[in-house]
């Protein structure tokens, strides 16, 4: 009968929407047309390697999956857009599909004005440990040549109506975005045909506001950057296309080393037969490459399939197109079996004793 010893007091301001929602991962996948979503990798564990494979999300109206890669539940997504703006998306605020669902469009997640679109998806992992962020890079580059490095510390305070991370010139506009550790090699093409290789410590860190530097040297107005590679001495090769359908792959080591702002060297001999250049990806032979074509049509070839060959060659034909025709888009995608592949070297290793 003696009096309560406990006392009971609230505090529910001490829990937080994470603590609630278990770090797991994820698959996330990204169509072209921006559309997003993510499902549990208990969906890539039902076969065994060599099976049949089963069917992921259907492609309707020239859309396909354009992003495929795992991301646990508590990461942050690092959205680029076209004008320089950057906005973040925690994991588990991406709508729960299944394989074949088609997803949510993206602009209805983050605020992302209807004239902006999406360039680029950084998946990161922690953004509170400052031994990653001070020692992480954010590497853009825009269709006039323009190069910037920043540090990922200066993105690590997340925004509801999201940041710039770079200052665009008047008819410029954001290509491609790359993580680095700062130890990478950075190429570049332009549709002249031509692409430059140089370290990345040639570019020095700056701040968010800033417009970057010289990465290339364009021959005309016409002339513009078609892509960005960062390589860290992987066995990967540079893959270029033509927008008439040509393409090959070659070896980095046919591209020497420059300093940046140059004109680079040939990587794709360009004729009236092959076209401008339209895309350079880092490629190798567990993936495939999508082509879609001005009137819709696409096709997913094997890059085992493109014989290595040298760097100022025309390439080969990969598609062929009708008369007033020509290719608009090229993606590397990764084969479902490597999520199957790296599903399963990651539960071998959380089963593994330790030493």
């Amino acid at each position: 009968g003696d009096e309560r010893r406990t006392q009971i007091v609230h505090s529910a301001e001490d829990i937080g929407i994470e603590d609630i929602i278990p770090n797991e991962p994820m698959v996330i996948t990204i169509s072209h047309k921006g559309y997003i979503k993510r499902n549990h990798l208990d969906e890539y564990r039902s076969q065994a390697r060599g099976g049949v494979g089963s069917r992921g999300a259907s492609a309707k109206d020239g859309d396909f999956t354009e992003h495929l890669f795992i991301a646990n539940t508590h990461n942050y997504l690092l959205i680029f857009t076209e004008s320089g703006r950057m906005y973040w998306l925690k994991v588990y605020e991406i709508p729960e599909a299944s394989k074949a669902a088609k997803g949510r469009a993206i602009q209805n997640l983050i605020n992302i004005p209807s004239t902006d679109g999406v360039r680029a998806v950084i998946n990161v992992k922690d953004l509170d440990d400052p031994d990653y962020i001070n020692n992480a890079y954010i590497v853009m580059c825009t269709v006039n040549g323009t190069i910037k490095k920043t540090v990922l510390e200066a993105f690590s305070r997340p925004r509801v109506t999201g940041i710039n991370a770079i200052s665009i010139n008047d008819n410029d506009r954001l290509l491609d975005v790359n993580l680095t550790d700062g130890k990478s090699v950075i190429v570049l093409a332009v549709r002249s045909g031509r692409a430059i290789r140089f370290p990345e410590d040639e570019v020095r860190p700056m701040g968010r506001n800033a417009a970057g530097v010289r990465g290339i040297s364009l021959d005309n107005d016409e002339d513009r950057v078609v892509g960005m590679v960062c390589l860290n001495g992987t066995d990967e090769t540079l893959l270029v296309v033509s927008e008439n359908g040509y393409g090959k792959r070659s070896n980095i080591d046919e591209y020497r080393i420059t300093r940046r702002g140059g004109k680079g060297v040939k990587t794709l001999n360009v004729t009236s037969k092959t076209g401008k250049l339209v895309a350079i990806k880092k490629v190798s032979d567990q993936n495939d490459l999508m082509i879609i074509n001005k009137s819709g049509i696409m096709i997913r070839t094997p890059v085992s399939e493109l014989r290595v060959m040298g760097r100022a060659t025309q390439g080969v034909r990969l598609i062929r197109l009708n008369d007033n025709d020509a290719i608009t888009s090229v993606t590397k995608v990764d084969i479902e079996s490597d999520i199957e592949e790296e599903v399963n070297n990651s539960s071998t290793e959380e089963s593994a004793p330790e030493e």
